[in-house]
């Protein structure tokens, strides 16, 4: 399936990413939000992220980014409908609602939820069976990994066609079954709570740990994913750390005492130019443009020696 025209419904974060990589691969998109302001950060968002693609020399198959405030005429003839609306089930389950009284009945609705299970999602929908989950990671024009889930209804058919859709514009597809918070940030969020309980516990500085996590670990599964990695390493030598080492791991249920206590006082990381670490304004647009520009010397490297 080669899905020719389609729609992004709520622009914030990912939007612009997401319609600057899909227009690349030759799409007609269209970019909705109901917040005019929204809509005008996203076009600068979109150019933003076209020069990015251009610098990972993506070839541009001449599709077009327009921009809309009016839901009927966005979605009305799309191929492919992508909701990203704020993290919030009865809010997507609006928008699915009314989706599915304006657009054709073969258009394809997905979303971008980073966590919420697709089969509530549909879960009052007449045609469950074309709704399916379609995770990008941020940025979405500079990591080419997208996660697909179906709910428990929708059909193998809207899989395994969204599946060849991402691979058709060089993007990995991971197809995978619902589990709270999909694959990808499980795993993020359990490395996550090890990090953060060992700079609480004194272990480590929280600089060090980043050094520690950037040139150790990180390093490391940029190139050999965890499975690989076992077998590499040993299967024998993971059986016996993981017999010690295992049961002294974090299992913390509760959010990190330091982020809590950070995040009540307003501290919320770069967006208030402060977390855990502080800010000014022109070093979180610098740090911002360092990390892009890494991810984009990156992705080359990883696409040089693993196409």
């Amino acid at each position: 399936m080669n899905y020719k025209t389609v729609a992004v419904v709520g622009t914030g974060t990912m939007g612009p990413g997401m319609g600057a990589v899909m227009a690349s691969a030759g799409a007609r998109m269209t970019l909705f939000d109901l917040d005019p302001a929204a809509l005008e950060r996203a076009k600068a968002g979109v150019a933003l992220a076209r020069g990015v693609l251009d610098k990972l020399e993506v070839v541009d198959h001449g599709g077009t980014v327009s921009f809309s405030h009016s839901l009927e005429s966005t979605v009305a003839d799309a191929d492919l409908v992508i909701e990203a609306v704020p993290e919030q089930l009865a809010l997507k389950q609006q928008v699915f609602a009314d989706l599915e009284r304006i657009v054709s009945p073969e258009t394809v609705l997905a979303s971008n939820t980073s966590g919420i299970p697709i089969t509530s999602i549909a879960e009052h929908l007449a045609h469950p069976e074309r709704v399916v989950g379609m995770h990008w990671s941020n940025p979405p024009h500079l990591i080419p990994m997208i996660e697909i889930i179906p709910g428990e209804r929708t059909a193998e058919s809207t899989t395994q066609d969204l599946a060849d859709y991402v691979a058709s514009f060089g993007y990995q597809a991971v197809v995978e079954k619902e589990v709270p918070g999909f694959v990808e940030n499980r795993i993020l969020y359990a490395i996550l709570r090890e990090c953060l309980a060992l700079v609480e516990s004194g272990i480590i500085s929280q600089a060090d740990m980043d050094t520690c996590v950037r040139w150790g670990i990180g390093y490391k599964l940029a190139v050999i994913g965890p499975m690989e990695l076992l077998d590499m390493a040993g299967l024998d030598i993971y059986k016996n750390v993981g017999t010690y080492l295992n049961p002294d791991l974090s299992t913390a249920s509760e959010v990190s005492p330091m982020i809590q206590n950070l995040a009540s006082t307003g501290r919320l990381g770069m967006k208030t130019l402060g977390g855990i670490y502080d800010y000014t304004q022109e070093e979180v647009a610098a740090k911002r443009a360092e990390i892009a520009a890494a991810l984009v010397a990156v992705r080359k490297a990883l696409v040089a020696t693993r196409p």
